[in-house]
């Protein structure tokens, strides 16, 4: 069987897998082994135990259940609700009311989660019944806060940014500082059409009503503060090179810890909980990464990056079709595999090329966590539409209408990203110096 063909027969049975229903990361790694077996037989295989040993032994990863912890000492202490009712009295004279909520406690809470799906669970269980209570509009209420939680791969510490990091061996400090300026302005983005929608169709958000005094401005500070020292204290300690991002993860454990047992409520039973979960968690990031790391080898094995390479600088491509050929396969992707998925069967093939091209890593970076972000609103595959559908019970269909809008912002951001690429890459520069 001729090597082109064997590739086809392995995408072919990779997204047959995944149409089956089978779980990513096992639809990752049966095609690689099958992919190995055919190139080189039993031979081929000889070399999983060296890989296996290599993908798991990196010291990037080891801040991933660090991170996850800490947003689940967060979200189970009741700390989330806290803050989300904090900025709900902050914002509530701002045209949209508690849908400006949804996004400025989502772009909060991201800061800390690095995770999409906890970001749009824990803001969403707080905020639905709230919204639903006061007659917003159901399509902006649950779409708002979808594309809400997909600040949380953006917005530093972002888990999908670690993974990319391990893969292109991406310095993580400067993926997060690249993240922080075009995290803010897709926020501001978000909030800027919610206005202008509430300002227009007055009915989608009823004005909140009764004066906002300043008692209730500072139990809002008290209610925000310590979570913004946290996520200040993790940011600055990485930015400035006091600590690594596992060691200011593991500090940000600790302060988590702090606020949850002074501010919260943690309860032994709900402390063994957020062990348990993070335990779930982070064993289906790093199977992910695990079986990602085998279907590098496999294509690795079989010379598949190489001829992909040759293959693209063959088609002479300007830089600009490039992007537009990225703009497809991670469209495609985005409605078919979940956020880790699209990183670990993408990047180790794409990021030979970026040399060619004259592009930035860590601008490379960015873009791939964009096109994440909107594979978490694109159906069929989206989980943030699922996850919000969920908890606020009603039709799928309203949650896909609603996210709309926000999917169109996330393309005004790509296009300013490749108009102008120091969006990303300023405060990396300002911070080294370069």
């Amino acid at each position: 069987m001729f090597g082109e063909y064997q590739i086809v027969l392995i995408f072919v049975l990779f997204i047959g897998l995944l149409g089956a229903g089978m779980s990513v990361p096992f639809a990752i790694l049966l095609p690689a082994l099958v992919y190995l077996y055919l190139q080189g037989g039993i031979a081929a295989l000889h070399g999983l135990g060296i890989t296996s040993w290599g993908s798991m032994d990196s010291y990037t990863l080891t801040s991933i259940p660090l991170f996850v912890l800490m947003a689940e000492l967060l979200q189970r202490s009741g700390l989330g609700m806290r803050v989300y009712g904090g900025l709900s009295q902050l914002v509530r004279r701002v045209p949209g009311g508690l849908l400006q909520t949804n996004i400025a406690g989502c772009a909060v809470f991201a800061a800390v989660s690095g995770s999409s799906i906890a970001t749009a669970a824990s803001i969403g269980q707080v905020a639905l019944p709230q919204l639903k209570a006061r007659n917003y509009d159901p399509r902006l209420a649950t779409g708002s806060l979808a594309a809400g939680g997909t600040l949380g791969i953006l917005i530093p510490p972002s888990i999908a940014m670690i993974v990319y990091a391990t893969f292109t061996e991406t310095s993580v400090a400067k993926l997060f500082m690249a993240g922080i300026v075009p995290g803010i302005v897709l926020t501001l983005l978000f909030m800027a059409y919610l206005a202008v929608a509430a300002v227009l169709r007055p009915e989608i958000a009823p004005r909140e009503r009764g004066e906002l005094t300043r008692a209730m401005v500072l139990r809002a500070l008290v209610d925000i503060v310590p979570f913004m020292l946290l996520i200040g204290g993790i940011m600055g300690a990485i930015y400035t090179g006091v600590a690594t991002p596992t060691e200011a993860a593991g500090a940000g454990c600790l302060f988590a810890l702090a606020l949850a047992l002074t501010f919260g409520s943690l309860p032994w039973r709900a402390f063994l909980d957020c062990l348990k979960s993070c335990t779930l968690t982070v064993a289906n990031i790093l199977f992910i990464t695990y079986a990602a790391f085998i279907f590098s080898y496999a294509m690795s094995y079989g010379g598949v990056g190489e001829e992909v390479t040759q293959y693209i600088i063959g088609l002479n491509l300007s830089k600009l079709g490039f992007f537009f050929a990225l703009l497809v396969l991670f469209t495609v992707l985005g409605a078919l595999v979940e956020s880790l998925g699209m990183i670990v069967i993408t990047v180790p093939l794409l990021y030979p090329l970026l040399a060619k091209y004259g592009i930035d890593p860590v601008w490379f970076g960015i873009i791939v966590v964009l096109f994440i972000e909107m594979g978490q609103i694109t159906p069929p595959i989206g989980i943030n539409l699922f996850v919000i559908q969920s908890i606020a019970r009603g039709k799928l269909s309203d949650v896909v209408v609603g996210t709309v809008p926000f999917h169109l912002l996330m393309f005004v951001l790509l296009g300013m990203l490749v108009a102008w690429p120091q969006l990303a890459l300023w405060l990396p520069g300002q911070v080294s110096g370069r």
